[in-house]
């Protein structure tokens, strides 16, 4: 275990809290909650690059964290209607089928690793703008419906984008499986 590693999982334990925060209308703990995470992520990845103390276990820990913050932010704010449902839907979905293939591919023998494609690396920086500004919009009520929605908009074209993108990498991937099992 490494410092960047308990670090990480100090993210997971803010989870439940940010989530409880959120539903109980402590809207500005929430945000607070969700800052701190994402500061939290940049250290411990400070941490591991400039200390050498990068992991295994950490190169599977910190994505994880980091989904299951988003997701959950998302499924919340979609629940208490104010991130639309259907981009809920979208976002999830995006996830459901990335960890699916890669359970797939690791089941029939194939295993794929998974490298963040710069889509992906940008529909997450989106994703994280548009829950810290309806965190905030919310907290502080600033009237941020047109952005949110704009940013909604770029979310969802961006997590589409992203979907395809992984669509077509595990294809190929899968192709290459099935061209190397009729060579047999």
């Amino acid at each position: 275990m490494t410092i960047p590693n308990y670090i990480t999982i100090f993210r997971f334990i803010l989870v439940p809290f940010i989530v409880m925060a959120l539903l109980s209308g402590y809207v500005g703990a929430a945000l607070i909650g969700f800052v701190i995470a994402g500061i939290s992520d940049g250290i411990d990845g400070f941490i591991a690059r400039r200390y050498n103390q990068g992991s295994e276990l950490g190169a599977y820990l910190d994505p994880i964290a980091d989904k299951l913050l988003l997701v959950s932010l998302f499924v919340v704010l979609g629940f208490v209607k104010e991130l639309p449902v259907w981009l809920v839907v979208i976002v999830v979905s995006r996830d459901i089928f990335i960890i699916g293939a890669v359970l797939l591919g690791a089941v029939i023998g194939k295993p794929l690793e998974m490298h963040p494609l710069f889509v992906s690396k940008a529909n997450t920086a989106f994703q994280i703008i548009l829950v810290t500004v309806t965190l905030a919009d919310i907290a502080f009520d600033f009237s941020l419906a047109g952005v949110r929605m704009v940013l909604v908009w770029i979310v969802a074209l961006l997590t589409a984008a992203s979907a395809a993108a992984y669509l077509m990498a595990w294809t190929k991937h899968m192709a290459g499986y099935e061209q190397e099992h009729k060579q047999d």
